[in-house]
């Protein structure tokens, strides 16, 4: 059997039992380029092995198109089309797990400072549109897909909420903002209106000159340009730099600081932490607390209030 044919009947088997499969059908179509049109029996493990290597370092993403062929070559095998898997048999182990840049508020004003310079008379919304987003992704900690998903339908400003539609788990979910953030939403959206709208209040909320959504490439390049115009450098210790999925860990740090400082019960807010991010569990949501020398304070500053008031109780 030729194997896009293979492909094209496992992706749809997949997506029929209600997954996306959107990524991965991505990864198994490159595979089936790569490969070119040929039986799947055809298929030389120097060349899959060539394939999940690409260029430079193993990276996490070895694994993924790793997990993605397998789990397609097992339904090959179970279903009689091949003999015999040609993926490795030795797997790299996988390297550890990018830490996070929790941005200081410091290097967010220079970020969001830095969306001025994209002032230009063919795209007269660029600046305050980028500007929007970051502030957004920063205020709500919504994921990048999830903002740039966004529908102008999306933002209630009645009731200050976005609507958050089909996110990673496929829920959709309420985040309420503050009224600050809303204010700057209620701004921006006043420019929006003298783009297109080629879907009525179905069309993108954040949007190019055409009126169409902006795309993860386009933001990524962007945001790296105004990155670099804010000085925020790549760190010795670090193996990448800055993204703006940091953005999303920066929140929920600078919420658990927030709460330390207060005096609030961090224990019983995490799941509404939880919650508020699209988490299916607290632990999830623990991987984006990372310790900061802030949070560290903050923490030192609650133990030291609870053991002064052991002691006295001496």
């Amino acid at each position: 059997m030729k194997l896009l044919n293979l492909i094209t009947e496992y992706v749809s088997l997949k997506q029929a039992m209600g997954m996306r499969y959107k990524s991965e059908s991505g990864v198994l179509r490159s595979f089936c380029k790569v490969m070119g049109d040929i039986d799947i029996k055809e298929v030389n493990p120097d060349h899959v092995a060539a394939f999940l290597a690409g260029t430079g370092p193993i990276t996490a993403f070895w694994h993924q198109k790793y997990k993605i062929l397998n789990s397609f070559y097992k339904f090959a095998l179970i279903r009689g089309y091949i003999d015999s898997s040609p993926l490795p048999k030795t797997i790299p182990k996988q390297p550890e797990p990018q830490t996070p840049h929790i941005y200081t508020t410091e290097e967010l004003r220079r970020i969001l400072a830095s969306t001025d310079t994209m002032e230009a008379s063919n795209s007269p919304l660029q600046a305050a549109t980028f500007k929007t987003l970051l502030l957004m992704l920063y205020c709500t900690g919504l994921r990048i897909s999830e903002a740039l998903s966004l529908k102008i339908a999306d933002v209630n400003l009645t009731d200050s909420l976005i609507i958050v539609r089909d996110s990673k788990f496929f829920k959709t979910r309420l985040v309420p903002v503050g009224p600050r953030i809303m204010d700057h939403l209620n701004s921006y959206l006043k420019k929006r209106r003298h783009l297109p709208h080629p879907s009525g209040v179905d069309s993108a909320f954040f949007a190019t000159r055409t009126g169409n959504a902006l795309t993860y490439h386009r933001v990524s390049k962007v945001f790296r340009l105004l990155r670099n115009l804010a000085d925020i450098p790549h760190r010795d210790e670090d193996r990448y730099y800055p993204r703006i999925h940091d953005l999303r860990h920066t929140f929920a740090v600078h919420r658990l600081e927030s709460w330390y400082s207060e005096g609030a019960d961090v224990q019983r807010m995490l799941p509404r932490l939880s919650t508020y991010l699209g988490h299916l569990d607290i632990a999830e949501t623990q991987r984006y607390l990372n310790m900061t020398p802030n949070l560290l304070l903050e923490a030192n500053k609650r133990f030291e209030r609870y053991a002064l008031s052991e002691v006295n109780n001496v």
